[in-house]
């Protein structure tokens, strides 16, 4: 049973780019943006850890500008590279925690656009949120190579 896991996996991994990590840095950006839903703004930083030359570990943080309380977005997400290209899409668990001890998990997926030269990169994203409201968001950021 273990090995024909570890097959399954093996050929999972093998199918969507999952290796060694390719010899590229990660980043950590800012971003803020619009909950269409909420009707408000929102601000959140990420972070970038490369898997392979197409794939990244991509979680985000995101804080929703309310009033009379808070709500949090906590997402962890793989993010596909388009190859060649400025374009990305992706998804991954994400969770939002409002104030008051109420929690929501479901699931995101987004696309964007990613300027990739230099050491900064501006990016612009649309995330659609699938929890037991489906929502949108718009985000513009900035990811900073780290070294």
């Amino acid at each position: 049973m273990i090995r024909r896991i570890t097959t399954i996996a093996s050929l999972l991994f093998a199918s969507t780019g999952l290796g060694r990590a390719e010899a590229q840095r990660a980043h950590v950006g800012l971003h803020g943006g619009y909950h269409f839903d909420m009707d408000q703004a929102l601000i959140g930083a990420q972070l970038h850890i490369p898997v392979s030359r197409s794939v990244e570990l991509y979680p985000s943080f995101d804080y929703y500008l309310v009033e009379g309380g808070s709500v949090l977005g906590f997402n962890g997400d793989l993010k596909f590279r388009a190859p060649g290209g400025p374009l990305y899409f992706g998804g991954g668990l994400s969770v939002l925690k409002a104030s008051g001890g109420n929690s929501d998990a479901g699931v995101g997926l987004f696309g964007g656009f990613e300027t990739r030269y230099g050491m900064t990169h501006p990016y612009v994203e649309v995330r659609g949120l699938f929890h037991d409201n489906t929502s949108l968001q718009l985000v513009f950021g900035i990811n900073m190579t780290l070294y």
